[in-house]
């Protein structure tokens, strides 16, 4: 394994949890908390021969997460690292942790209370605050208190107010990770003349295919604004070496894993994608983030009962989660 910032506090994490259940971490997006932690905690003496459980938000995250851990591993995923979401599931007999999204955590502690099968549960990007996610943590904190007192909890962020949720869990220790692997340079962008966020992205594109080197990850409020951004790039005909991958919750599997798969030999990939590609991701080959500063997400409306979509601003915690998707393997911008 490579060395990262994330495996200068991992003697602290283990003598945490080794002295008490609960414990909070923070670290800056690619420290390697996703994929180091859990695995550094599989051998440890309180989990007793049960699984390690590890909640991730979207179904991208959690089957990435599974991948990476396992190649690590040099086994394939099902082996000693699996995954549970709908409809897809990979784990075998030999199994002992297990990725899963937040609707699979809700259904086993449905099934289980307890989670008798469960030494361990970790919240990965827990500054995302879900309700199911938040309902998780609750009932992971009345089964230990009921059921399982040795039950371990491990509430991972980047980005996160830790002082409420470390009360919550009955003032658990705080562990921080600083640093972070690779810097990552900032360049600040005029707001576009014409106001139009897709001819602005475009341009920008076009410029750091020209100045820059490897590969871009550009955000974008939603599916519409990604098939824009792709028609007028394909009609700008970029060349034969550039690929456009388009990256958002409503494609197929496959697609999605293809567009997290680094480039070809000697070409360059633009991943156009909503924030599903802003947490608990890895693109190979991405050195360069182009955010639109926008996102579009559903609110209920009271006045008229339904649910609909808004495009609000991005918060300074998502900016910086995306701008961390830069540096991940190597400097970026």
């Amino acid at each position: 394994m490579s060395t990262l910032p994330i495996e200068d506090v991992l003697s602290s994490i283990r003598e945490a949890l080794n002295a008490g259940p609960n414990v909070l971490l923070t670290a800056p997006p690619g420290a390697g908390k996703t994929t180091h932690v859990p695995l550094a905690l599989l051998d440890s003496p309180w989990l007793s021969n049960r699984k390690l459980l590890m909640l991730e938000p979207r179904r991208l995250a959690a089957r990435a997460a599974a991948h990476r851990m396992a190649d690590q591993l040099r086994e394939p995923v099902g082996e000693t690292v699996g995954y549970r979401m709908r409809f897809d599931t990979k784990i075998g007999l030999r199994t002992r942790l297990e990725v899963v999204t937040e609707g699979v955590l809700t259904r086993l502690l449905q099934e289980d209370p307890s989670l008798d099968a469960y030494g361990m549960v970790v919240f990965d990007e827990f500054h995302e605050r879900s309700l199911q996610a938040d309902l998780g943590l609750a009932l992971c904190l009345e089964a230990q208190r009921l059921f399982r007192p040795d039950l371990r909890l491990l509430v991972m962020s980047a980005t996160l107010n830790c002082g409420p949720v470390s009360e919550l869990m009955g003032h658990a220790p705080l562990i921080t990770c600083e640093g972070r692997l690779f810097p990552v340079e900032t360049r600040y962008l005029d707001q576009p003349v014409s106001g139009r966020l897709d001819l602005a992205v475009v341009q920008h594109i076009r410029r750091s295919l020209a100045n820059d080197n490897g590969s871009l990850l550009v955000f974008l409020p939603g599916m519409a604004d990604i098939r824009r951004v792709e028609r007028m790039l394909l009609e700008s005909k970029l060349g034969p070496s550039i690929q456009i991958a388009p990256l958002h919750g409503e494609l197929p599997q496959n697609m999605q894993d293809a567009a997290i798969r680094p480039a070809a030999p000697g070409s360059r990939k633009i991943v156009l994608a909503t924030s599903i590609a802003e947490t608990s991701l890895t693109i190979e080959g991405v050195r360069v983030v182009i955010d639109g500063g926008w996102l579009r997400i559903p609110r209920f409306d009271p006045r008229s009962g339904l649910t609909r979509l808004e495009t609000i601003r991005v918060t300074r915690d998502s900016a910086e989660q995306r701008r961390g998707r830069a540096g991940r393997l190597e400097p970026g911008i």
